[in-house]
């Protein structure tokens, strides 16, 4: 069977696999990890293993490789990407800060490497709010989820710049379609994903990242829920909660970037120890330096 042999490369290896939360049941099952990008690397970066099996998007890969620089970060599919990190580049963001002044820039984890290299801080869905209000400066750029922004904005007296960037997945939720599957279970509990554009924001419940999802469903005495960000966590949900409901606002909440990786891949990302990820020292060493400060806020 396909799980026994990739046990048994992962002893030879000493590898750790990382599932995110959208990765689908199997590979989900499969990880020693699931969770938030973030989340996901540092948590490979306290374990002794020599390699990292990271089932997500390649930017998350990368922030495995920033903060693991003595790991071997593997992407079980190198086409494996992420339409929002590829709205932004090093030098798209330096064409926008030469139009808007030099200003400090927030840029969101699902971002490439080089421009998270580029950048004051880092943020993450979660603590964008605490990441905008720690900035000294009155004006800056958040990049690149407009949706993240405007959120944040709406928690601060700072002027915020948005970056136009997206996910497709998000951003297509319609607040109409999340009003009617409200009125199919009124009771449900509505936690949305703050990449949602802003008028369905304003219909949750909670906003709350994928991770936040799970620990407010944990600890919630509510027995049913509705959940709007990628379907990939409709599993996580049940699995932790299976005494509580979980539907989808919407079934085409569905990334495929997040899909496409399947327990035959990670076998024989094991056995070839490749695609390889690896960021640069000099981008890992900005890029570091925005996540620490970061970090540091915690």
């Amino acid at each position: 069977m396909i799980d026994t042999t990739i046990r048994r490369l992962q002893q030879d290896r000493n590898a750790i696999i990382l599932a995110h939360n959208y990765q689908p049941p199997e590979i989900q099952d499969l990880a020693d990890f699931c969770g938030d990008s973030l989340e996901l690397s540092l948590k490979a970066s306290r374990t002794d293993a020599d390699v990292i099996v990271f089932c997500g998007v390649h930017f998350m890969a990368e922030t495995a490789s920033i903060v693991c620089p003595d790991k071997t970060v593997l992407l079980p599919r190198s086409d494996a990407g992420c339409a929002m990190a590829d709205m932004i580049t090093p030098e798209m963001l330096t064409a926008e800060l030469d139009r808007l002044g030099q200003m400090p820039v927030v840029t969101y984890v699902n971002s490439p490497a080089a421009v998270k290299a580029m950048s004051t801080i880092c943020c993450t869905s979660a603590n964008v709010v605490k990441v905008v209000n720690s900035i000294e400066a009155d004006e800056m750029l958040l990049a690149p989820d407009r949706n993240l922004a405007a959120y944040a904005a709406g928690f601060t007296d700072k002027t915020i710049h948005f970056w136009d960037g997206y996910c497709p997945f998000h951003n297509a939720l319609g607040r109409q379609e999340v009003k009617e599957a409200k009125a199919m279970d009124p009771d449900a509990v509505l936690l949305i994903h703050p990449e949602c554009r802003p008028e369905v924001v304003a219909l949750a419940d909670e906003v709350l990242s994928t991770s936040g999802m799970l620990r407010y469903a944990k600890t919630s005495d509510h027995r049913s829920f509705l959940i709007a960000t990628e379907n990939g966590i409709l599993h996580a949900l049940k699995k932790a909660c299976p005494d509580k409901t979980f539907h989808p606002v919407s079934p085409e909440m569905i990334c495929p970037d997040m899909k496409i990786i399947s327990p035959k891949d990670v076998a024989a990302c094991l056995e070839t120890m490749q695609p390889e990820v690896r960021v640069t020292q000099a981008v890992r060493e900005g890029a570091l330096q925005a996540v620490e400060r970061m970090l540091a806020l915690a």
